[in-house]
């Protein structure tokens, strides 16, 4: 996902983005230890996509400090 997309979703809507991320980052590794990975790359863009949200929920907390 697009930084632009992430920056218009609240709090709530990250999270839950996150969540599914995540569960879907758990199937892939699942998937790879079967040896059925269709689509490789999918690994590198669910990490960075998980690091944007994560990202985003902390900078309220960084521009208070």
């Amino acid at each position: 996902m697009k930084i632009a997309e992430l920056r218009n979703l609240s709090k709530e809507d990250l999270s839950v983005k996150k969540a599914a991320l995540q569960e879907e980052l758990g199937r892939l590794h699942y998937s790879k230890t079967i040896g059925q990975v269709e689509k490789p790359h999918r690994f590198k863009e669910l990490r960075r996509s998980i690091a944007r949200i994560e990202t985003l929920l902390r900078q309220p907390e960084k521009s208070k400090e």
